[in-house]
């Protein structure tokens, strides 16, 4: 009876053993040996983006790597926090100290399993066997994982830590800091660091994810200081840091430069609320003004504008107007359509797509408006987009404007926060009122200006349609 109970004793505490040493529980062990993969199997990030590039050019939509080889990488997503989920992110390089011929890259890897963070951590060198697993596209960004030659599928729970493979090493990722104007699709799934940014002022007092209309994510527009370029701020509905308030004043953020699920608009997706430091209270918000909406639409005309007489993809020509270029080559011009995203007749529109330019403004300013010589004045007009990417559009009134492209500038234009401007986020091919704004609190002499900010670079180079502006009074 005594050697039985010894037997059954040595066969728990193996088994116990056997359970703490699985993956699935407490912190990974990563005190084993690093995966002794020959060099010569390694390849590069580049090399597998350009296998990818290859097969779109081809007219395919996804790629098969069908040699056995590798990739070596650095995890830069968490699902600690809850705001990634059944996915990692890799890029290929920790900094940008010593640059090569190899970019910062980063690709999506899709798997069938949550608390991956367990396994990876943020840091952790791992290397990825290709051979078998399929390139595609998901959401707007090169993802690896299983499938065929359509479609882009989950690698399965069972098989990922045969194909991502750790290691021991695990470093501090340096972030590229980079502008957002100067973002390409190359920068997507990889660590991004953004200065002197804040939350759009109309968002001020927001959660980071769990306002009465977020679904599955929290949408947040936040703006740079310093070309006033926006992204937004993607943070899931299942994250931890959900309910906390966004922070108000002005600083960095650190995320992973990606698109949304639709692929509309670019957006950062950060891995908890630590990596947004806006620590300073300044912020750079433009000059609000507010008279608010008004309640009737005057019989009486000031002010009337169509575009019709305008000619297509001709910069805009009218007396009294002033269609100034202040960055870029490109202008507001005719525009006519009627296709899926069709104008109202003719309009004027304003896109930097292929424009070549690092930074496209443009601003098309009314003539003088008297708002002395009647009552009762209000400004209606229409807009739309197409996949804005990030660009946008705002409208100004200023009234020590000297008429001048060399004093556009210099005058102190002031934001009409009344007036409703289509969004990225808008649906597209629709038409979208300003409403009624009203005007009759402002005295003197205005001009009213429409400002185009965006730049030629394919996460920015959107376009705007404008339309049917008029200003009207009470008589």
């Amino acid at each position: 009876m005594k050697k039985t109970n010894n037997f059954l004793i040595t066969m728990l505490v193996a088994f116990v053993l056997s359970c703490v040493g699985d993956d699935n529980f407490g912190v990974p062990n990563i005190t084993n040996e690093n995966p002794d993969i020959p060099v010569e199997k390694i390849t590069t990030f580049k090399a597998i983006k350009s296998l990818y590039e290859q097969a779109i050019n081809g007219g395919n939509t996804t790629v098969v790597v069908r040699d056995d080889i590798y990739i070596e990488g650095y995890v830069i997503s968490s699902d600690k926090a809850g705001n990634f989920f059944e996915e990692l992110i890799i890029q290929n390089k920790i900094d940008d100290s010593n640059p090569d011929n190899d970019p910062r890259l980063g690709f999506k890897i899709d798997i069938n399993q949550s608390s991956l963070s367990d396994t990876y951590q943020l840091g952790q060198k791992v290397f990825i066997k290709l051979q078998g697993l399929t390139l595609g596209e998901t959401s707007g960004v090169v993802t690896i994982g299983k499938g065929d030659a359509v479609n882009v599928q989950q690698i399965q729970a069972t098989e990922y830590r045969d194909i991502i493979l750790r290691t021991n090493d695990i470093v501090e990722i340096k972030p590229k800091v980079v502008a957002l104007e100067n973002l390409t699709e190359a920068d997507e799934n990889t660590l991004i660091q953004l200065q002197n940014m804040q939350l759009n002022r109309f968002e001020l007092g927001a959660s980071f994810a769990s306002e009465s209309f977020d679904e599955f994510d929290g949408l947040r527009l936040l703006e740079s200081c310093e070309s006033g370029i926006q992204i937004i701020m993607q943070t899931s509905t299942f994250s931890d840091f959900k309910s906390l308030i966004v922070p108000q004043g002005s600083g960095t953020i650190t995320g992973v430069f990606s698109r949304d699920f639709r692929d509309n608009f670019n957006v950062l997706v950060i891995n908890s609320s630590a990596d947004i430091n806006f620590d300073s209270t300044e912020r750079c918000d433009p000059i609000d003004f507010s008279c608010g909406l008004a309640t009737t639409i005057g019989t009486g005309n000031l002010l009337y504008e169509d575009f019709e007489p305008q000619r297509n993809n001709r910069p805009i020509e009218i007396d009294g107007w002033t269609n100034y270029i202040e960055a870029g080559t490109q202008a507001w011009e005719g525009y006519s359509s009627t296709s899926s995203n069709a104008s109202l007749g003719r309009s004027a529109r304003f896109q930097s797509a292929s424009s070549g330019d690092i930074s496209n403004i443009g601003w098309l300013i009314t003539p003088a408006i008297d708002l002395d010589a009647q009552d009762g004045e209000s400004l209606r007009f229409k807009t739309s987009n197409s996949l804005a990417d990030s660009s946008y559009m705002e409208v100004f009134y200023a009234d020590d404007w000297d008429g001048t492209e060399a004093g556009v500038t210099a005058a102190t234009w002031r934001i009409l926060t009344d007036a409703y401007v289509v969004k990225d986020t808008d649906s597209f091919a629709e038409w979208f009122s300003s409403g009624n704004v009203d005007l009759s609190c402002i005295s003197g002499t205005i001009h009213i200006a429409f400002k185009y900010t965006g730049s030629g670079q394919s996460t920015f180079d959107g376009v705007y349609e404008l339309d049917d502006i008029s200003v009207d009074f009470v008589e």
